[in-house]
């Protein structure tokens, strides 16, 4: 549609009151009024507001300007009258354009001065003379006409669609108009005015075949047909049957009007309306229904078209509000709370460390009642997934692990089952351990049968963990011996050396070493398993690594350390000279002395007599015995050789002095290694209350403060959820008042 030149003094004002007064009614004031104060609150970025788009609307510009850009003409009811003009820079800009295009402002009190503010804003854009420059803009011209007699309404205006590209408009000036005008059309609340010229061949009128793409049924399409003067007698009948809805079916229906002639330029309103209601009375177009010709009549089509399309959309846009409300407002809880200030960093911080705390007291007394320890795997190992929360269990499981290994591997050398027969007959290390059990004062756990987790802890630590050598007695006999060689002093032939005793402890506990920073070493992996998913369970995403690199990982190096250095000194310890207060060790060489005579004395009779008997059962009854053979054998008892006898003892003295000290060492490592040094800085040290009143506000910031990202984000939710909240507000309040005048008819 062609631009018409500038209007006159006496229609400097083509939104009259007397014109757009005709246009809406009294329901539609009200309803449009609902709309306009949804706009005002700046949801129209948020939800598709309903609204008015035209191809072309007359406008007043200097001659030769087309539209090259969208403009929103919005008209305002307010107590004096004005227009404000500002750009709404295109998201596509740099942000210095937007900001540039944004300071732009004027306001004006005379329509008659919008074409030179209008020719300003186009140079802000950037466009200058056609085929000099930039032909179109993506950017929108925002008309804000107020005053006391306003109707609240929003109408846009904008380019029309290029059929081929010229010298003055290329292919990328179509492309741009194209998408423009497809971004508006395709809001579904948009009422589409589809304005096609008479003037122009039908075949070249794009928007026939771009509505019907966008609004399938037609439904919020009304086709408004412009220069019926300039028919040519072929056309004539394509043209009447498109205003009789004959040629593109529109629901909504066409609307033919006649715009102003050459020679009209200078009419009023009145006499523009009268002489086209003569041309319509003419011809073939007085056969057309009077209310699909005319301004007149366009104003009544679109007055009744605005309050259905209202009444509908109404309903509908309630429901999106109140969905964009939840949906903001979960968004805005899933950011946590603010943090700005030091204040609230700090508090937010307290919060989550606090309950990070009582997790970890929890966690490490045992007591399983939150619900970070809800979720467990009966069937996965102790310390993988979920398990690693009961964190309680876990230790205690890998010390009950770490106690086994070093009761069943620990020793470099054990006794192996040959079945032959010895000058010195020996159980096994495992039936020593567990006829151990028996006696009250070797109650200990690590003599306990082990449970099935704690045996395939110990199966997994085969392929890291030495495995004993096996001696038979003769060859453990041999051992000894040789170090008794090396370590003689000034002792008796037959008498045992303390010395000796000391490097056959410390030979045969060497393995201690590795089982212990084994063991560390797992309870460090459980340590750090747990702790990180305690600080996925409770702290933000954002909060996890500044407090790792803060705190958690500078206090597990600690602990880690502390540990390694605790280990070391038992381990020091270990190389003295054995000492021991323990009746435990008197006891097991009793023990062992006892079992060697009862050995002998059993094999003995048995010779004598040629039966097993157990001389120190009673009720055995009447038994043959040859007393001079029974004497014979228990002779072989007394040994001859002082160096087997002292052999044989000194044995039997590293024995128990290697069971006495394994439980104290297993002791010392799960109490003052593992405990101590590693499980209890876990609360005292990690993340609790004490430790974030000592942090500094420099460190809390590091923690706590919010990324920029985030900063922005919530600014932009807060204000979505304001809008909406308001927007909302006022919907409510205005919509029970709509759906009652629209039930009634008034």
């Amino acid at each position: 549609m062609d631009t018409p030149p500038p209007p006159s003094p006496t229609e400097v004002d083509p939104f009259t009151t007397d014109s757009l007064k005709k246009l809406q009614s009294t329901d539609e004031r009200r309803l449009l009024d609902v709309v306009d104060k949804l706009r005002r609150t700046g949801l129209n970025g948020t939800i598709e507001l309903p609204q008015l788009v035209i191809t072309e609307i007359p406008f007043p510009r200097k001659a030769g300007l087309c539209t090259r850009f969208a403009t929103e003409i919005v008209l305002r009811r307010q107590p004096t009258a004005s227009v404000t003009i500002k750009i709404n820079p295109s998201k596509l800009r740099a942000s210095s354009e937007q900001a540039k295009l944004s300071a732009f402002g004027r306001t004006i009190t005379d329509l008659g001065e919008l074409p030179d503010v209008i020719e300003e804003a186009e140079r802000q854009m950037g466009l200058g003379k056609i085929g000099e420059s930039a032909a179109f803009s993506r950017d929108i011209l925002s008309v804000e006409i107020s005053g006391p007699d306003r109707p609240q309404l929003t109408l846009v205006d904008l380019p029309g669609l290029i059929h081929s590209a010229t010298k003055s408009s290329t292919e990328a000036d179509k492309e741009l108009i194209f998408g423009l005008v497809q971004e508006y059309m395709k809001n579904p609340r948009t009422i589409i005015l589809a304005v096609v010229s008479a003037k122009n061949d039908a075949a070249n009128q794009i928007i026939l075949s771009l509505f019907k793409k966008i609004d399938h049924k037609g439904s919020r399409t009304l086709g408004i047909i412009t220069k019926p003067d300039c028919l040519s007698a072929g056309d004539e009948q394509f043209w009447l049957d498109l205003a009789l809805n004959k040629e593109v079916f529109l629901q909504r229906g066409w609307h033919m009007i006649k715009n102003r002639s050459e020679s009209e330029m200078e009419y009023t309103f009145a006499e523009r309306n009268a002489a086209e209601q003569s041309f319509f009375e003419k011809g073939s177009f007085k056969d057309l229904p009077r209310q699909a010709v005319g301004i007149e009549a366009l104003r009544e089509r679109l007055s009744t078209l605005l309050h259905r399309h209202l009444v509908q959309e109404l309903p509908s846009l309630k429901e999106e509000m109140k969905s964009k409300l939840a949906a903001t407002t979960t968004e805005l809880q899933g950011l946590g709370e603010r943090r700005e200030t030091p204040q609230e960093q700090k508090m937010l911080l307290t919060v989550i460390c606090h309950e990070i705390n009582q997790i970890l007291r929890d966690a490490v007394n045992g007591a399983y009642l939150h619900s970070f320890f809800e979720e467990f795997d009966i069937d996965a190992p102790i310390i993988e997934g979920p398990n690693v929360r009961r964190f309680r269990a876990a230790i205690q499981e890998l010390n009950h692990s770490f106690a086994e290994n070093i009761r069943l591997r620990g020793q470099k050398y054990k006794a192996k089952d040959t079945g032959a027969k010895s000058s010195y007959v020996r159980k096994s290390d495992k039936e020593e351990d567990s006829d151990d059990s028996d006696e009250a004062e070797d109650s200990d756990s690590s003599d306990e049968a082990g449970s099935t987790d704690g045996e395939n802890a110990a199966d997994d630590a085969d392929d890291l963990l030495p495995e004993p050598k096996e001696l038979t007695p003769d060859e453990f006999l041999d051992w000894v011996k040789k170090v008794m060689i090396r370590c003689r002093g000034h002792e008796l032939p037959g008498s045992v050396n303390p010395g000796v005793t000391s490097h056959l402890f410390w030979e045969q506990s060497e393995p201690w070493k590795d089982f212990a920073e084994y063991h560390i070493e797992q309870v460090r992996r459980a340590c750090q398993l747990f702790l990180h998913q305690v600080l996925e369970y409770v702290a933000p995403a954002e909060f996890r690594k500044p407090l790792a690199e803060l705190v958690v990982n500078g206090v597990f190096d600690d602990t880690f350390n502390d540990a390694k250095q605790e280990l070391r000194k038992l381990l020091q310890d270990k190389k003295h000279h054995p000492s021991t207060y323990n009746h435990y060790y008197t006891d097991n060489v009793q023990k062992r002395r006892r079992e060697k005579y009862e050995a002998f004395t059993r094999q003995a009779r048995k010779t004598a007599t040629g039966k097993q008997v157990n001389l120190f059962s009673k009720g055995t009854g009447e038994i043959s015995l040859n007393p001079n053979l029974f004497q014979k054998e228990m002779l072989k008892a007394v040994q001859q050789d002082m160096a087997v006898f002292a052999a044989e003892e000194t044995l039997e003295s590293a024995r128990a002095y290697y069971k006495d000290e394994m439980k104290y060492f297993v002791h010392a490592v799960t109490k003052q290694v593992i405990e101590r040094c590693m499980v209890d800085p876990l609360c005292d040290r990690i993340l609790s209350p004490k430790v974030v009143q000592a942090m500094t506000d420099e460190e809390i910031a590091f923690v706590a403060a919010e990324p920029p990202e985030t900063v922005s984000q919530r600014a932009f939710l807060e204000e979505r959820k304001q809008m909406l909240e308001k927007g909302f507000e006022i919907f409510r309040e205005a919509m029970g008042g709509v759906k009652k005048r629209g039930k009634n008819g008034k």
